[in-house]
């Protein structure tokens, strides 16, 4: 029996330096080492959550709330950041590591994660940093309730990875998933719940888009920071239902994408 957890565990211990290499080869990849290079983790979903929130302010968008731009823009466009860009990496993540997985260690899940964690981490140190700066001066009131943002952060990365899971193993079958994907995740966007509250949409309204499951986690997380102004709609259960559905869906197709991929 001790034989068999030392083997596991040094197995988790390669394909956790298998993970750290991959993580910090995309790290270089893509923003390289010029300028401010790994910085642009976190400083690239900023700019995007700065200028809609900038962009909102000018055009003088309404969300039906008192609550101010700037919260709508921290909690929805970052919120959306996290959960759209996963997939958007994992298609076509593939190709571009081929070569790597001539190595037994360097499985297709191991592409996956380290891509995931690469963008969890820079939306998260963004989501972190500008919350910060936007209660420093003044635009946010501090937050309510820190566990709830916490939660509500972690589900809606769980249904990104997930959902990035399942299409980035498919795309590597089904050319059209790529194809599909880029409109759709426009076409998501406003329906996300990024820039609008539940409670303000007719009954009939509401029903209909709370099968969407990231706008359970949206309504949780405006409620972890400004519970007391509105009136949150959500079912954490449901939301947990859907990630895991798609986390199952998702690895039996990893598993089953894996074995048709010849390294070169």
């Amino acid at each position: 029996m001790r034989d068999t957890d030392a083997s596991l565990l040094e197995s988790v211990a390669v394909q956790a330096r298998v993970i750290k290499a991959l993580f910090i080869r995309e790290v270089l990849t893509r923003f390289g080492r010029h300028n401010i290079g790994f910085l642009w983790i976190f400083v690239e979903p900023m700019l995007f959550t700065l200028g809609v929130t900038a962009l909102w302010t000018a055009i003088g968008a309404s969300h039906g709330s008192s609550l101010p731009i700037a919260a709508f823009a921290l909690t929805g466009y970052s919120s959306v950041l996290l959960w759209r860009n996963m997939p958007s990496r994992c298609i076509g993540a593939v190709l571009p590591n081929l070569s790597l997985m001539v190595h037994r260690n360097v499985k297709l899940i191991d592409i996956f994660l380290s891509r995931l964690i690469l963008e969890a981490g820079g939306a998260t140190m963004s989501f972190i940093l500008l919350g910060i700066v936007f209660t420093t001066i003044g635009l946010i009131n501090p937050p309510e309730d820190l566990l709830k943002i916490v939660g509500a952060w972690l589900m809606i990365a769980w249904f990104g990875a997930g959902l990035a899971t399942l299409l980035g193993a498919w795309a590597e079958e089904f050319e059209i998933v790529e194809k599909l994907w880029h409109p759709a995740s426009y076409l998501l966007f406003p329906l996300s719940g990024a820039a609008f509250l539940v409670d303000i949409l007719p009954k009939q309204a509401q029903d209909i888009i709370l099968y969407l499951p990231m706008v359970h986690g949206v309504e949780l997380l405006r409620e972890g920071y400004f519970g007391t102004v509105f009136v949150a709609h959500y079912d954490m259960a449901y939301m947990a239902t859907c990630n895991a559905v798609l986390t199952f869906f998702g690895l039996v197709q990893v598993r089953r994408t894996a074995r048709k991929i010849v390294p070169v």
